[in-house]
């Protein structure tokens, strides 16, 4: 099992949808909202221990209600 799987997400600040821990090409990761689309910004590693405290870095920061919205006035 993944450990990303276990990390816990809070709903969206924005919409209530449910978060999701998105990887982007094996470089970094971040949390997205699977409903408005709002996401955290991205972090990079470089190997196995990076990625899983980059992980948690990003989780922390979604928990924390700390997003970028896909449309910010709407």
């Amino acid at each position: 099992m993944d450990p990303l799987d276990e990390l816990e997400l809070l709903d969206c600040p924005n919409c209530g949808g449910t978060g999701c821990i998105e990887e982007e090409g094996g470089w970094c990761v971040y949390v997205q909202c699977l409903d408005c689309g709002a996401h955290t910004a991205e972090l990079s590693y470089k190997n196995e221990e990076e990625r899983r405290q980059a992980a948690q870095a990003v989780a922390r920061i979604w928990n924390f209600r700390k997003v970028i919205r896909p449309n910010p006035g709407d």
